[in-house]
């Protein structure tokens, strides 16, 4: 499991669920979860918060360009590469962290990943659980 730690920056609520941008070290991370400021009271502006995603949640882009609806894109450079015949799991240096990806072998080898490369990392907004750190 990926983990960072961050502070939130604004919510956005409906009934029955918020949009959540926490600030990572200056990065801006969305998150949608299945709360309210009414039902959870760690959704306020300042709120210290963990968050949590699957690294095979974690895609992996190389000379991207354009508009894309995936709200958490951020640099990185690959640290090492791990690949078995099915699966591949990418370490990436993200501001002295490590980001684990597992991708398709066949993704990887299409993509030409190798040691060093400068490439994106991103993950769906709602793929992006929060933790209310103690």
């Amino acid at each position: 499991m990926n983990k960072l730690i961050g502070k939130i920056v604004l919510v956005e609520s409906s009934p029955y669920m918020s949009m959540v941008d926490i600030d990572v070290d200056g990065d801006f991370f969305s998150s949608i979860v299945l709360e309210t400021p009414s039902s959870a009271s760690y959704l306020k502006q300042g709120t210290v918060v963990t968050l949590l995603f699957k690294e095979t949640e974690v895609s992996i882009g190389k000379n991207l360009s354009g508009l894309i609806s995936l709200r958490n894109r951020f640099k990185a450079t690959i640290k090492r590469i791990e690949k078995s015949d099915i699966l591949t799991k990418v370490f990436l240096n993200y501001k002295t962290r490590e980001i684990i990806s597992i991708i398709s072998t066949r993704s990887a080898q299409k993509l030409g990943l190798i040691d060093g490369d400068d490439v994106e990392w991103l993950v769906k907004t709602n793929e992006v659980s929060l933790l209310k750190e103690t």
